[in-house]
C-alpha cells in the first residue's frame, strides 16, 4: 500500500492511497462469497452462486462496488494507523480508480486535531481598570433605594409631567373612521417612556385629571402594524387618573427596612463597601476577558469545520432555551421574523468560529502552563450536576459520560489558567490593588447554558480534542464517507 500525505485546508490532511491489483482481486473474491451467502438465487444453495450468476441477478457493477467499499474501509483504517492520525470525524472519500487488473486508488480528506500556534499571551500592554467609587456614586445608590421603596400618590394642583403614572382613555381614527387597536377605555402608562407612538405622550403634558386633548400624529415607517406604518391618525385623549412617585424620607423606618442600619452613615458605609468589592470583581472579570482576547488575537489556528458546525448546533440549542424561557416556540419565532433554520445557522457561524477559536487557544495555553484538573474536582462537578439537575436524565447521563467529563475538565482548565495568569500578573505588580472575586466559590462548569446545550446535542468540547489521548470521539477506526 502506498500512502501520500499532504496538508489540506481547515485542519485536515489528504491521504492518497494506492493498493496493488492483487488486493482488489482478493476483495472481489470475498465480495462474491459474501453476496452469494446473502442473495437467494433460484437453483443455488446459499453461498454457492458463482460470480456470473450473481452479476446476472444483481447487476454487473454490484460485486465491484461491494469489493471497493470494503477494501476502502480497510485500507483507510490501515492508513490512519500507519500515519498516526486521529480523525475528528468521518473522512470525505473520493475513489479515483477502481478497475479490475489495475491498482485501486482513492483519496481521503481527514479532519484532524487543529494545530494551535500560540503567540504572546502574557506580555499584554494593559492593566486592570477599576471603577472609581466616590460620594456621588454612593448618593446615586441611596436615591435608587429611595426610588425602589417609593409609593404612589394622587397628583394635585398641577398638570401631568414626565415620570407621572397615568391612566388614559383614547380614540384613534383615520379619515374619521376608528381603526383596530386604536382605542382604549383605560390604558396605564408612565409618561416619558414612549410606550405608545413616539411623540404621543408629549401631547399629554400639562393636562390635569379629566382634561382632554386632540391631535394628529404620524406612525413611524417601521411600525409593527404594516397597515399603519407611515400613516397619519387623529387621537382624542382624556386623563382618567394621574399619580406620582412619593420618595420616602431617609428616616428610621426607611433604614430599618433595608437592614440593621442605625444611621444614614451606616447605610452609606455599607453601600461604599459593596460598591468597592463589586468594582474589584468587575475589574478582574474584565481583565480576564482582555487577556483572553489578547491571547486569541496573537494565536494562529485553522478551525475544523466539524468543530464549528458542532458549535453552531450548541448555540442553536442555547437559543432555543432562551426562546423557551420567554414562552416562545422556535417555529413561531422563525415565522415571525421570516427566517429559516439555515438562516439562523448562518448568523451563528461567526460567533461559533470565535467561540471555537477561543476554546482551542485557551486549552493550548493550559497545556503550555501545565494546568491539570484533579479527578476529584471533576467528580465534584459531576456531583453538583447530579444535585442541580436531578430531574433531567439527559443532563445527568451527559455529565456521567466520558464526553461530559471531558467538557467539565476542559472548562475548569480554561478558567483556572486565566485566573493563574491574572494572579501571576498581580504578584509582578505589587503596587496594584488586589483583585479578589466577589464570591468565594469559582464559576461552576455545569451550571451554565452552554453545559446544557452541549448535553442536549451530545457535543464534544473543542478544547478536549487537543488532548493526546483523545476525547472519546477521535478514534482510528472511524469510517470513511464516500463522496
Amino acid at each position: 500500500m502506498q500512502i501520500t500525505r499532504t496538508p489540506a485546508p481547515k485542519s485536515s490532511v489528504q491521504l492518497e492511497i494506492e493498493l496493488p491489483p492483487e488486493r482488489l482481486d482478493r476483495a472481489l473474491d470475498e465480495a462474491v462469497r459474501a453476496l452469494s451467502r446473502r442473495t437467494r438465487v433460484p437453483g443455488f444453495r446459499p453461498g454457492k452462486a458463482t460470480r456470473p450468476v450473481l452479476e446476472r441477478t444483481l447487476g454487473p457493477g454490484v460485486i465491484l462496488d461491494e469489493a471497493v467499499d470494503h477494501l476502502v474501509q480497510d485500507a483507510y483504517r490501515e492508513a490512519l494507523i500507519a500515519e498516526d492520525i486521529l480523525p475528528l470525524s468521518n473522512a470525505d472519500v473520493e475513489v479515483v480508480q477502481a478497475e479490475e487488473g489495475k491498482p485501486l486508488v482513492f483519496k481521503a480528506v481527514v479532519p484532524v486535531r487543529p494545530d494551535v500556534k500560540l503567540g504572546d499571551y502574557k506580555g499584554f500592554p494593559f492593566a486592570p481598570e477599576i471603577d472609581v467609587i466616590d460620594e456621588a456614586r454612593v448618593d446615586q445608590v441611596v436615591e435608587e433605594l429611595r426610588d425602589q421603596n417609593a409609593t404612589l400618590g394622587p397628583v394635585e394642583d398641577r398638570g401631568a409631567k414626565e415620570g407621572d403614572y397615568a391612566v388614559i382613555a383614547f380614540v384613534g381614527t383615520r379619515d374619521g373612521e376608528p381603526f383596530e387597536g386604536g382605542s382604549s377605555d383605560r390604558m396605564p402608562l408612565i409618561l416619558g417612556q414612549e410606550r405608545l407612538i413616539p411623540g404621543f405622550e408629549s401631547h399629554l403634558t400639562g393636562l390635569e385629571v379629566g382634561g382632554t386633548t386632540e391631535f394628529d400624529i404620524t406612525f413611524p415607517e417601521d411600525y409593527g402594524e404594516a397597515g399603519l406604518a407611515g400613516q397619519v391618525a387623529h387621537f382624542s385623549v382624556e386623563i382618567k387618573e394621574l399619580r406620582e412617585k412619593i420618595l420616602p424620607d431617609v428616616d428610621e423606618d426607611f433604614l430599618s427596612g433595608l437592614g440593621a442600619f442605625a444611621t444614614l452613615e451606616d447605610l452609606r458605609a455599607d453601600i461604599d463597601r459593596r460598591l468597592r468589592t463589586n468594582a474589584l470583581d468587575r475589574a478582574r472579570h474584565a481583565f480576564a476577558d482582555r487577556i483572553i482576547e489578547y491571547a486569541v488575537a496573537n494565536a494562529d489556528v485553522e478551525l475544523p469545520d466539524v468543530l464549528v458546525d458542532q458549535e453552531i448546533e450548541v448555540m442553536h440549542d442555547e437559543f432555543r432555551g432562551t426562546l423557551a424561557r420567554q414562552g416562545i416556540g422556535e417555529e413561531a419565532y422563525l415565522k415571525a421574523v421570516e427566517k429559516t433554520g439555515d438562516d439562523l445557522h448562518a448568523e451563528f457561524r461567526p460567533g461559533a468560529e470565535k467561540r471555537v477559536r477561543t476554546l482551542l487557544v485557551l486549552s493550548k495555553v493550559a497545556d503550555v502552563e501545565g494546568v491539570e484538573i484533579p479527578d476529584a474536582d471533576v467528580e465534584a462537578e459531576v456531583a453538583q450536576g447530579r444535585q442541580r439537575y436531578a430531574d433531567d436524565p439527559r443532563l445527568l447521563e451527559y455529565f456521567d459520560s466520558e464526553r461530559g467529563r471531558a467538557f467539565i475538565r476542559s472548562t475548569l482548565r480554561r478558567s483556572r489558567v486565566v485566573e493563574a495568569i491574572i494572579d501571576e500578573w498581580l504578584v509582578a505588580h505589587p503596587e496594584h490593588p488586589a483583585l479578589p472575586h466577589a464570591e468565594d466559590a469559582p464559576d461552576s462548569a455545569v451550571e451554565n447554558d452552554q453545559a446544557q446545550a452541549n448535553a442536549s446535542i451530545g457535543a464534544t468540547d473543542p478544547g478536549s480534542v487537543l488532548a493526546e489521548e483523545g476525547s472519546g470521539d477521535v478514534a482510528a477506526d472511524q469510517p470513511a464517507t464516500a463522496g
